[in-house]
């Protein structure tokens, strides 16, 4: 179902058919359309499970300036909408980030939080370039950056481009070429701008500036779950979960997307982190009366 934010923009959702807690999940980018059917598949059986196109991506059409700010306040909108006080969060890779300016912003709707594959603080990129130049041949490198200069790329190019820049976030090697080259199809279109934007917001006031007053407001029981061979450094995410007080989950032979090199092991370790932090919400900060249920989309 489509739900209208307050200046008109209208972002397509999707609505679980599980009843319970709401679990809301935020997928990464920033700038690409859902991809989280297959999580919310894992966990459909533990409460009602939203996700979301944001705005400028899939069927949430729009055009304009992206903000941290606005997106947060999508998401609170949305919580609005879908009748919940407050939900558990579970982002992806950006996702993250945008969960974490969610919980700084609006700490009293958070009853948990989940970080899947991020958020990364420094140092971490040299070792993330590093591990993928690791994990190209050198015509494969030099295809890739032929292709990232390029201003008009065709459909097939885009699609290489693509396949080519993602396949090294995956830990097997025999089957990363095949699931980049599905995302590359099926993930799209990149909204390019929406990326540049915020990622220059996001450097511009990093998250890592905020991480005091993040852990100040960190939901009991949250977790962070990663995989021991994305590119980017499982070492960030522990170093992270030190800086916030937080358990830290590393899945033995998955990548940044470890729903698929491993879903049983990572849907034991993400079913986990949302009992966990049910528990803990139950114990310390309740919900209260104001739950309701979301509308089936």
């Amino acid at each position: 179902m489509d739900v209208v934010m307050d200046d008109g923009v209208r972002l397509r959702t999707w609505t679980g058919s599980g009843t319970g807690r709401p679990v809301v999940l935020i997928n990464g980018g920033p700038g690409l359309p859902d991809y989280l059917a297959p999580v919310a598949g894992l966990v459909e059986h533990l409460g009602v499970v939203h996700r979301y196109d944001q705005r400028g991506t899939g069927g949430s059409r729009w055009d304009g300036e992206h903000t941290l700010g606005r997106h947060v306040r999508d998401l609170s909108l949305l919580l609005d909408a879908w009748g919940h006080r407050t939900a558990v969060l579970v982002g992806h890779s950006y996702g993250t980030e945008l969960a974490c300016r969610f919980l700084l912003a609006h700490p009293e709707r958070v009853a948990g939080l989940v970080l899947i594959a991020g958020p990364f603080v420094e140092p971490w990129r040299e070792a993330d370039r590093a591990a993928q130049r690791e994990r190209r041949t050198g015509a494969q490198q030099a295809r890739l950056e032929e292709l990232d200069g390029i201003a008009g790329r065709t459909e097939a190019e885009e699609v290489e481009y693509l396949t080519l820049a993602w396949f090294t976030d995956h830990a097997d090697r025999t089957r990363a070429w095949d699931w980049a080259h599905a995302s590359a199809l099926g993930v799209r279109p990149v909204n390019y701008t929406m990326n540049r934007q915020l990622n220059a917001a996001g450097r511009a006031d990093p998250l890592e500036s905020h991480l005091d007053e993040l852990r100040e407001r960190l939901p009991p029981g949250t977790v962070i779950i990663g995989g021991a061979g994305d590119s980017r450094p499982a070492e960030a995410l522990r170093r992270l979960g030190d800086r916030l007080g937080c358990a830290v989950v590393i899945v033995p032979g998955a990548g940044h997307s470890p729903w698929l090199e491993d879903p049983s092991g990572f849907g034991r370790q993400l079913e986990q982190a949302l009992d966990l932090g049910q528990a803990a919400a139950r114990d310390v900060r309740p919900e209260g009366p104001g739950v309701g249920m979301g509308a089936a989309g």
